[in-house]
């Protein structure tokens, strides 16, 4: 389980996410989950963009097997599924549990009125993002955020196995670059 404050970020880190996300990525405070290769699952991301803008997403799932499993439960209406699931008092407790974890993780980058209280995937009381969730039940670690468990589970991909294009190759060029070994 990975908790804040993370390591800091590398130019190797930050070179997988553009790779990963098609753009570069933006106010990156942290990895917080990699892939069993090594290369960045979750991104933890500033509260405050560096262009000023208030940004509630802390953890951002950036791996494209991960985001794409997720998107396929989004896509079979899962959502709702797992809201029902919220009718149960003690997933209902650990839920709203595993958003004050998110509040105080982000908080640790500084604090934001403009989304005080406001977490992401639709913590504590609905199911609007799995994306949102699954990163945050990957950074956290299991048994904290019980609607994402629920989604990593229900999904095709598993933090398990490595299932990058090029298993830390983005990784292995960009430390070489940094160390002025690329040819």
């Amino acid at each position: 389980m990975t908790t804040p404050p993370f390591p800091p970020v590398s130019d190797a880190d930050l070179a997988v996410l553009r790779e990963q996300l098609g753009r570069p990525a933006r106010g990156v405070v942290g990895i917080a989950a990699r892939c069993v290769c090594g290369n960045p699952t979750v991104a933890a991301t500033s509260p405050r963009l560096p262009d000023g803008t208030p940004f509630p997403t802390f953890y951002y799932l950036s791996h494209p097997a991960a985001t794409a499993a997720v998107s396929t439960l989004e896509a079979e209406h899962v959502m709702p599924v797992l809201a029902e699931e919220l009718a149960d008092e003690d997933v209902a407790a650990a839920y709203t549990a595993a958003h004050e974890a998110y509040l105080r993780d982000r908080a640790l980058f500084g604090e934001v009125p403009e989304i005080d209280g406001i977490s992401a995937g639709g913590m504590p009381t609905r199911v609007k993002c799995l994306h949102a969730l699954a990163a945050h039940a990957l950074a956290a670690g299991p048994g904290v955020n019980p609607i994402g468990d629920r989604a990593l589970e229900l999904s095709t991909w598993s933090p398990e196995r490595c299932v990058c294009a090029h298993p830390g190759a983005a990784v292995q060029q960009a430390t070489a670059a940094e160390a002025g070994t690329a040819g």
